[in-house]
């Protein structure tokens, strides 16, 4: 399979990476408009054609599928143009600035029957893939809530806000782990720099039978921290992407709730146990994306990160804004 790359700047030399080592993977193309990024793409890897037209891609036969590794704002029409002309696409989160362009890009790629794939690589974690295998066998019970912190010190984006930046990892995370489709958003946040793009925000996703999802996302701490803690009625897993080798703990820890009619109140018992440490497959997150993108390309088959998760979080982030601008009002999804 014949692979383009569009983009070469932070993402697209780890796409080129990967699927450069992949089998049954050929990258043939890079394309860039900047002469600079594509002598470096030259000096690693010189079997590669490089270019500066992107039409050069589209036009390009023997490209089999174009990965999209570019600003947000470019990614309907140059995947709109790759499916037109009957490549495949994978796209760099997230998918489009809006779930309308999103599924016009659906409909396309059903009509020309192509494979259209957006790349949130956390999915393919060791430390998600244990999360999602805790739940699924009943170990975590009932999800009551999730809770997202994702901040550091910058980068300040141009064209999109903290939400947009940072938050599709974990909007992709929870969506993958919680079977049940979200209800409404509420969020608030405040730019800094008055562009009118947030550079700090706070979101929360409602679900109808009660579940919360909370997420906090800053460019201006002044410590980087990527944690997610998902609580259940019977244990808790904490998800700390910062440590090196014990990413996932899970807390034998709970409570339970008694009603003391007598009395008219509410009696809470609390449980702490141990500590469970789970072996995690340490496999580089981004190797396996690349291998179900050529794998579901030659089975036919769906990929874990579809385009249909991919329209999933396009829809909250697009949600979020509206609520943001209307001073946290409730949306409604």
């Amino acid at each position: 399979m014949n692979i383009a790359v569009i983009g070469y700047g932070y993402w697209g030399p780890n796409l080129v990476r990967n699927f450069f080592a992949i089998e049954n993977s050929k990258v043939l193309m890079v394309a860039d408009p900047r002469s600079e990024r594509l002598k470096i793409v030259n000096s690693i890897f010189p079997s590669i054609q490089t270019t500066e037209n992107v039409a050069d891609v589209f036009n390009n036969a023997n490209v089999d599928a174009v990965l999209i590794a570019t600003p947000v704002s470019t990614h309907y029409e140059l995947a709109r143009q790759a499916l037109l002309h009957d490549k495949h696409v994978l796209i760099e989160k997230p998918m489009t600035r809006t779930s309308d362009e999103g599924r016009k890009l659906i409909e396309l790629a059903d009509q020309k029957n192509k494979l259209l794939m957006v790349d949130h690589t956390f999915l393919y974690t060791g430390a998600v893939q244990k999360m999602k295998e805790l739940i699924r066998k009943g170990d975590i019970g009932n999800i009551n809530y999730f809770d997202s912190t994702r901040i550091n010190l910058g980068l300040f984006q141009p064209d999109m806000n903290v939400l947009w930046d940072l938050a599709p990892h974990d909007i992709s995370i929870l969506n993958y782990l919680i079977d049940e489709a979200p209800y409404s958003i509420n969020a608030t946040g405040v730019s800094h720099t008055k562009n009118d793009l947030e550079n700090i925000a706070f979101m929360t996703v409602n679900f109808k039978s009660g579940l919360i999802a909370h997420f906090s996302c800053s460019w201006s701490s002044p410590v980087k921290l990527r944690m997610i803690l998902v609580g259940g009625e019977k244990k808790m897993i904490l998800y700390n992407d910062i440590e090196p080798t014990e990413k996932i703990k899970v807390y034998d820890t709970g409570y339970s709730v008694k009603t003391d009619e007598e009395k008219q109140k509410i009696l809470i018992d609390y449980r702490v146990g141990d500590v469970y440490i789970p072996k995690l497959n340490m496999q580089e997150a981004l190797a396996g994306m690349a291998k179900d993108f050529v794998t579901s390309i030659a089975n036919k088959s769906k990929p874990l990160s579809d385009c249909q998760s991919g329209l999933g979080v396009v829809k909250i982030l697009e949600a979020a804004d509206i609520s943001i601008k209307n001073k946290g009002r409730e949306v409604i999804l």
